[in-house]
């Protein structure tokens, strides 16, 4: 247990979301009427630095924008919530990452589809970063994503695989992983898109939820490539842990109203990321990262609806649940 706050390195994308919401998703070359137009700052790497910060986490941001001005938007909130983001390079010439979103609104559900265009994270060199491998032993936890080039992150999962400091991976945007890379981490953290493209293997689902028996096929083959954790989200079948007798099922937190589900991954991924770099155990991070990700998907936007640590203990304990122990969070305060 740690008797301070956790300090969590993320390497990770930047991405200015831009949103329209409908009630009808248009087919093809089809044009429907929109209900409302926004934009909010976003990115894999930056929603799930963001989130650790709220939470209480001591947070260091590694990434790369455009010299535009959706690059400055997008190191705001950072800045506000008291990260470092001196190692964040503004990229002269290049556009900053965008994503374009289109929000499918009903009375007490939303679903989307995303387009993101990289831009700047896509230049992000492993020199760039090279000083990581001296400074990664002062971090009790690296987390990363897919939207930066893979040899950086195969480099900084090295570099903290080396100095002993763990590394999570959420493996997102899907994509098919090195066995190299996928040897360095120590939790992996899909959905359940991505860990079927990862192993190519299928994932069905009945009315109760994922087969276990095809859980148990991915995680088998990811634990056979060296990862030592794989935690699988199920969207509104929670989450379930690989474990040798057959996954674990940790369940969602279901929220009267769906605004945005676009953060919630990188909600939950950030949630769990900071409960398990502080101490908590296993189980009681997994319920910990299932609030956290609940109160995201009952706001509109990606930064704009990641909560805080008074937020999710609140909802922890309307919903039944203050004889969980959390103790360990108390370093986050």
């Amino acid at each position: 247990m740690l008797h301070r706050k956790p300090r969590i390195l993320v390497v990770g994308s930047f991405v200015m979301d831009v949103i329209a919401t409908t009630e009808q998703i248009p087919g093809a070359g089809q044009t429907v009427y929109g209900k409302s137009f926004h934009m909010a700052p976003g990115g894999k790497g930056a929603n799930q630095a963001l989130q650790c910060a709220r939470l209480g986490a001591e947070v260091t941001m590694v990434g790369c924008v455009g010299d535009d001005l959706f690059g400055q938007q997008l190191l705001e909130p950072l800045r506000e919530a008291g990260m470092d983001v001196s190692h964040v390079v503004v990229r002269k010439g290049i556009h900053s990452g965008v994503g374009h979103v289109v929000l499918e609104v009903t009375e007490h559900s939303a679903q989307n589809r995303i387009v993101v265009i990289p831009g700047a994270n896509r230049t992000l060199t492993v020199e760039e970063v090279a000083w990581i491998q001296q400074a990664v032993s002062g971090f009790d936890m690296v987390l990363l994503q897919l939207e930066v080039p893979i040899e950086v992150n195969r480099a900084v999962a090295r570099w903290a695989r080396e100095a002993g400091v763990p590394v999570i991976l959420n493996p997102a945007p899907a994509t098919e992983l090195d066995d190299e890379l996928l040897s360095l981490v120590s939790y992996l953290i899909p959905n359940e898109q991505e860990a079927s493209q990862e192993t190519h293997l299928p994932l069905r689902f009945d009315k109760s939820g994922p087969w276990d028996e095809d859980l148990r096929n991915i995680a088998d083959t990811l634990q056979g490539k060296g990862v030592e954790h794989v935690i699988i989200t199920l969207g509104s079948y929670g989450s379930a842990v690989a474990e040798t007798g057959g996954p674990r099922y940790v369940p969602c937190v279901h929220m009267e109203h769906v605004a945005d589900p676009t953060a919630a991954g990188d909600s939950f991924v950030g949630a769990l990321s900071t409960a398990l770099a502080v101490g908590l155990p296993e189980d009681a991070a997994l319920t910990f990262a299932s609030h956290t990700a609940a109160i995201t998907v009952s706001r509109l936007g990606a930064m704009p609806s990641l909560p805080t640590l008074p937020e999710v203990l609140e909802l922890i304990r309307t919903r039944g649940g203050a004889g969980l122990e959390l103790s360990c969070l108390d370093a986050l305060r």
